[in-house]
């Protein structure tokens, strides 16, 4: 589902109150443990978390009017997704993140490249998911965005 906000607050308002409950939680969590230089925004018509242009002018090479995007937060129909672009571009850090799930959360792990989706708001791991938003700092999501994915 797609949501029309213009900051994150927003965002969370249009939500159902299942969701807004689950969705502020990954976001408080994501928020104490996101490095500095990281923005918030709105990305994509999500909560994004960016590289700013300010930190990293080239942009998104997809778009480069767009700032580098690193995390995103959304309710989809069936499930609230977490989308980890680190993950996707360092399999050090997928490999820690599906070793770790497992002791946080009590169903199976259900994730894409880069998504990690929840369907039941039940069995979110909120402190892994910050722990997760904590891995990588600015500098560093750069140097891997453009060692493997922008040369893809």
């Amino acid at each position: 589902m797609q949501y029309e906000a213009n900051t994150p607050d927003e965002y969370i308002e249009q939500l159902p109150e299942e969701r807004k409950v689950a969705i502020s939680k990954i976001r408080n969590a994501i928020l104490q443990q996101l490095p500095k230089g990281f923005e918030e925004c709105i990305n994509y018509k999500m909560i994004g978390y960016v590289v700013p242009h300010s930190a990293y002018p080239d942009g998104y090479h997809c778009n480069p009017k767009l700032p580098l995007p690193f995390m995103n937060l959304a309710s989809q129909k069936n499930f609230v997704a977490v989308y980890h672009s680190g993950i996707y571009a360092d399999p050090k850090l997928m490999d820690w993140f599906v070793s770790e799930y497992p002791k946080h959360c009590k169903r199976k792990l259900d994730m894409g490249k880069s998504c990690i989706r929840f369907k039941y708001m039940d069995d979110i791991p909120y402190d892994l998911l910050g722990e997760l938003a904590s891995k990588m700092t600015v500098e560093d999501w750069i140097s891997s965005y453009e060692s493997v994915v922008k040369n893809k």
